[in-house]
């Protein structure tokens, strides 16, 4: 075939100062960041893009630490894939809180993109990865190839492209998410898989329900993932919940973090349909022996009680609204 395609490139428009609030909840998509970095970089999984936009920390993470993101990655991916298998693709992702989230370009890699991937996150992260994007061809390149313009409009805290949209915006302002996500061409009507890690527990519960109810009424055929804290009440917990607040990081949303059955009841009562969870322990039992047994003679692992204990106050919640003809409700971990 004899035609040719002029390529696109990026074309920068002028950005807004960043924002300064949040401080310690955006710290937290840093030390996730270089958790998975740490974890890829030993052998845990595979994951050919995560060097370009997160540095590798000096400091050694314990082997709890690298399982329990395993499992994290581990469960929240098959769910994704379910989706898009019972979607077959004709759909749409949206990833709040994406940080340094490299999902969009391995799921090209697998051949198993969905219509449009979305990220949203605080605006002075996006301006983070936009900055890696566009200087790491690795990483450019995927989004160009897909794009079906001349040319690509880009801000400091945008990117908009056919297949990929990257969007710096506050999800607890539904009016400026919505309008936002609108301009990059969110499509209402098809079905569309929200996901959310260790996102909603940095909101007030008021925040975390409207955000979720927002995203029950906006689309037709839905699912959302949270992957976040659970059993928050016990002594580990309130643990947890000290050492985060020495870093000036409060979880403003952990009185529903209480149970796997307050997780789900959540969801319930912010409109969707069916909702179920697992705590990661649970999940981790569940994993493909091969696997298991391939990431634990990685690393010796000293006291497995630890590890259980922090895998018992994480969980993965899914729910969704409408794709009864699609089989959404049969997704399972």
């Amino acid at each position: 075939m004899a035609a040719s395609l002029r390529r696109p490139s990026f074309t920068t428009c002028s950005s807004s100062p960043t924002d300064t609030d949040d401080e310690g909840v955006r710290g937290t998509c840093e030390d996730a960041s270089l958790c998975k970095r740490f974890a890829v970089s030993i052998g845990y999984w595979q994951d050919p893009y995560i060097q370009h936009l997160v540095r590798l920390s000096k400091e050694r993470k314990a082997p709890e630490i690298n399982r329990g993101y395993f499992a994290r990655v581990h469960g929240v991916s098959q769910l994704i894939k379910a989706f898009l298998r019972k979607t077959g693709c004709n759909c749409q992702i949206l990833n709040l809180g994406a940080g340094m989230d490299t999902t969009f370009w391995r799921l090209k890699d697998e051949d198993l993109l969905p219509s449009k991937y979305f990220e949203i996150d605080f605006p002075v992260i996006v301006t983070r990865k936009l900055h890696s994007i566009k200087l790491k061809p690795l990483l450019s390149t995927p989004i160009l190839d897909l794009h079906s313009e001349d040319t690509l409009q880009m801000d400091g805290h945008m990117l908009d492209s056919t297949r990929y949209a990257i969007i710096g915006a506050d999800l607890r302002d539904i009016p400026e998410l919505e309008e936002k996500l609108k301009k990059c061409n969110m499509n209402t009507q098809l079905p569309t898989l929200l996901v959310a890690e260790c996102v909603l527990v940095y909101m007030t519960p008021e925040q975390s329900a409207n955000l979720l109810k927002w995203a029950a009424t906006s689309f037709e055929t839905a699912m959302f993932i949270n992957y976040e804290q659970v059993n928050m009440e016990d002594r580990f917990g309130q643990i947890m919940i000290e050492n985060l607040r020495r870093r000036q990081c409060d979880l403003a949303g952990v009185e529903t973090c209480k149970s796997l059955e307050s997780q789900k009841e959540r969801l319930l009562s912010s409109g969707w349909e069916s909702a179920s969870a697992v705590d990661m322990m649970e999940l981790y039992s569940k994993l493909p022996r091969a696997e298991v047994s391939r990431i634990e003679s990685l690393e010796f692992l000293d006291e497995m009680e630890l590890l259980e204990q922090l895998m018992q106050h994480y969980c993965l919640c899914w729910a969704t609204k409408g794709g009864s003809d699609l089989g959404l409700k049969e997704i399972t971990y």
